[in-house]
């Protein structure tokens, strides 16, 4: 088999699967565990898959800008919003941070609501407008252009001083062994600081993200309250449910 093949099948496995072990894929394929971490690397190297200890996940989709990602999936990312919205009570403090999804949410939330909604998202502050019945506090901060969210030492400064009831946090990859990570360090201090601040913790997921990783770790999966997602694996999702997180899918 040549190399450019082997590569292939890996890939397709991982898409498949999610996940790969060097040694079991050493003896589905018929070489030596030393021909399949050359092939990882290489992979890795090429952007194709994201190499782990002891073999691979797959590499999720890719970190687009905040306007690119509003015209990815809005059927999907509606569904998942819509899934949501019994979990939003009155008189709750709720905690939103950037992402697409969650300004589907917001986007979704009837205009009766009274609540008290924290977020470091322009977007989101904005959509709220209409909600006359809904208090809305800015957390200030450097605006992150990419995912169009409020970072920094201000932002993570006021977040000392509040309390919610609910985090509704984006999430843009999650695994079960290494947990929900995002690409920039800044973005993880923050998102970390308001799943501690917060009673629970709701994430909405694309299929795409689950079993993929970035740079920057925020937090075990089991710091999800809710996981609201679609097409899961009935094992994967017995794997989410050991954690005590509630699957809605």
């Amino acid at each position: 088999m040549l190399k450019q093949e082997r590569q292939q099948i890996i890939v397709d496995i991982l898409n498949e699967e999610h996940k790969v072990i060097a040694s079991d894929l050493s003896k589905r394929l018929s070489v030596s565990e030393d021909t399949i971490r050359r092939d990882l690397k290489e992979l890795d190297n090429q952007g194709v898959i994201k190499r782990v200890h002891s073999g691979a996940l797959r590499k999720g989709p890719p970190v687009e800008d905040f306007s690119t990602r509003q015209e990815i999936s809005n059927e999907t990312k509606l569904n998942l919003a819509t899934k949501a919205l019994h979990l939003i009570k009155d008189d709750m403090v709720i905690l939103i941070d950037g992402g697409t999804t969650n300004l589907q949410l917001v986007h979704q939330l009837p205009l009766s609501l009274k609540a008290t909604v924290i977020t470091n998202s322009p977007p989101i502050a904005m959509a709220l407008n209409n909600h006359k019945d809904v208090e809305v506090i800015m957390i200030g901060g450097t605006l992150f252009k990419q995912s169009m969210v409020n970072l920094g030492v201000d932002t993570f400064e006021a977040l000392h001083t509040m309390r919610a009831d609910l985090y509704i946090m984006g999430i843009y990859k999650i695994d079960l062994q290494i947990g929900i990570s995002v690409p920039s360090l800044s973005e993880a201090l923050v998102k970390r600081k308001m799943a501690s601040i917060s009673t629970e913790v709701l994430g909405m997921v694309t299929n795409d993200k689950l079993d993929t990783i970035s740079n920057h770790i925020v937090c075990p999966t089991d710091k999800l309250t809710y996981l609201i997602t679609e097409q899961i694996k009935p094992d994967i999702k017995k794997l989410y449910e050991k954690q005590r997180i509630t699957i809605i899918d």
